[in-house]
């Protein structure tokens, strides 16, 4: 256990910077890591990840997509949930052992699952998984995709825990073998159908989907695993061709010149697994020598920025928005309806991606913000405290924040597509989600312990996937 020991450094250097202590710092400065953490945070924390532990299949690992309403399982649901049972055992809130025999059942069944070009009994194709599967068989769901991104975070919670379960236990040899496997067959090669893009995924019915990932969003983690692969890479030219396309991204309309991409998500995502501090592809290099030191993560710090920005202004005027309160992502709302509302008509909708710029119907989703701890912990600590104060049990309960709400929708004579109205708050989501409450467990903890950016920085798949795209700097050059 002694590689997981927290890596203690001095706030007082980054305080002299100007920086937090998980701001992006200086090539070869140590990383610090919070003292302490408010106790409000780590109750949080802890509420949602016994989510995870009071839904996930003990049978086969399958984590469902939502609860409580009876629900498929979704495979980045499952990541997330593979990358929580060491951080509850690190917190004290779960046994090794139990995280050893739940990891092992899950990654067994990926493993064993069957494979094959055939619309129905099978979990995925081409190393690949369908985005949803079946809770009880783990068969594709209906018509779902199979999806690149959603195999990649399935990947990623999969990855660090062969990091973390290290040990000599014969069950901790077996996951780390069956991990390698089940990542060494999956076919990036295979998705790459258009030059030096990958797809974003595929249906047996009709083939590949047309849209590629060739915009800044969550997508690097799929790029740099492709990269990465040891047995079907696709070339660095892939990265190449993902970055020649960031001058449509890169703006200062929502807030501080950042990569914007609307829902907070995207911002999210990779960096739950890729310590993206101090290190930099060729794009920000070239990026930094135009406006000085600058990264990935520094660039999901200004995106916090913006959307915090964008709630203060509030230009559609919605109920509840200020610096106070704040997050726009992909989350629940109401429904597909319009409603005049104080004699302004205003359009709801039920699951969309939603954020400055994008769709923004009044809908606020805890996780966006919740999620984002990292890049502004004492702005996101406030947003929790605020959003308790305001709402209270309204919208937090035995698992944590229920996945969104909206103070402008306050009545309807409408069908609700999701949740009720609750008096004094407005429409509440009745579900929590688990491509949602992932990113609250985990970010939390690579604020107050580095935990799981700190193995990944030794993940030899990611390391080389990075090396391979081009980036160096910071903790990268010692890899």
């Amino acid at each position: 256990m002694d590689r997981r020991h927290f890596l203690m450094g001095s706030t007082a250097g980054f305080a002299a910077l100007g920086l937090s202590a998980c701001s992006a710092m200086p090539s070869g400065a140590p990383f610090s890591v919070p003292a302490s953490l408010d106790p409000e945070v780590d109750e949080l924390q802890e509420r949602t990840f016994r989510w995870f532990v009071h839904t996930t299949n003990r049978a086969n690992g399958l984590t469902p997509d939502r609860w409580p309403t009876p629900s498929f399982s979704s495979v980045a649901a499952v990541g997330f949930a593979l990358t929580c049972w060491p951080i509850g055992v690190e917190r004290g809130w779960m046994s090794r052992e139990e995280a050893r025999e739940r990891t092992l059942t899950t990654v067994r069944f990926f493993h064993d699952a069957p494979q094959g070009p055939e619309p129905t009994g099978n979990a995925g194709y081409k190393g690949f998984f369908y985005h949803f599967l079946d809770m009880q068989t783990g068969h594709r769901f209906g018509r779902t995709e199979l999806s690149t991104v959603d195999t990649t975070l399935l990947l990623g919670g999969m990855l660090y825990a062969a990091q973390w379960f290290d040990g000599e236990h014969a069950d901790e040899v077996e996951i780390r073998r069956l991990v390698q496997a089940v990542y060494e067959r999956v076919e990036w090669d295979w998705v790459m159908v258009r030059p030096n893009r990958i797809s974003m995924g595929w249906h047996p019915e009709t083939g590949f989907i047309p849209s590629d990932w060739h915009v800044y969003n969550e997508g690097m983690l799929v790029l740099l695993l492709a990269i990465g692969s040891p047995t079907h890479p696709v070339p660095a030219a892939v990265w190449d061709e993902w970055c020649s396309v960031y001058d449509r991204s890169w703006t200062d309309k929502w807030g501080p010149w950042h990569l914007h991409f609307p829902p907070m998500f995207g911002h999210q995502y990779s960096h739950m697994y890729v310590d993206f501090r101090g290190i930099q592809d060729a794009w920000m290099r070239n990026k930094s020598a135009e406006i000085g030191a600058f990264d990935y993560f520094q660039n999901s710090v200004r995106a916090v920025e913006a959307q915090r920005l964008y709630a203060t202004n509030n230009p559609m005027g919605w109920a509840g928005y200020s610096a106070d309160v704040w997050g726009l992502t992909a989350c629940d709302g109401p429904g597909d309806f319009k409603e005049v509302i104080g004699g302004r008509e205003r359009e709801f909708f039920s699951y969309s991606a939603r954020g400055p710029g994008d769709r923004d119907d009044g809908t606020i989703a805890p996780t966006a913000a919740m999620g984002s701890m990292p890049f502004a912990p004492a702005e996101v600590t406030h947003c929790l405290k605020s959003m308790k104060a305001r709402y209270g049990t309204g919208i937090y309960t035995e698992f944590g924040f229920l996945d969104s709400f909206n103070p402008t929708l306050e009545a309807t004579q409408r069908t609700l597509q999701h949740g009720k109205i609750v008096p004094g708050v407005g429409w509440v989501d009745g579900d929590y989600l688990g491509i949602d409450q992932g990113p609250i467990v985990i970010q939390i903890e690579n604020h107050r312990s580095d935990a799981v950016w700190r193995l990944m920085r030794n993940e030899p798949n990611i390391v080389r996937g990075l090396k391979r795209s081009g980036f160096s700097g910071g903790w990268l050059d010692r890899a």
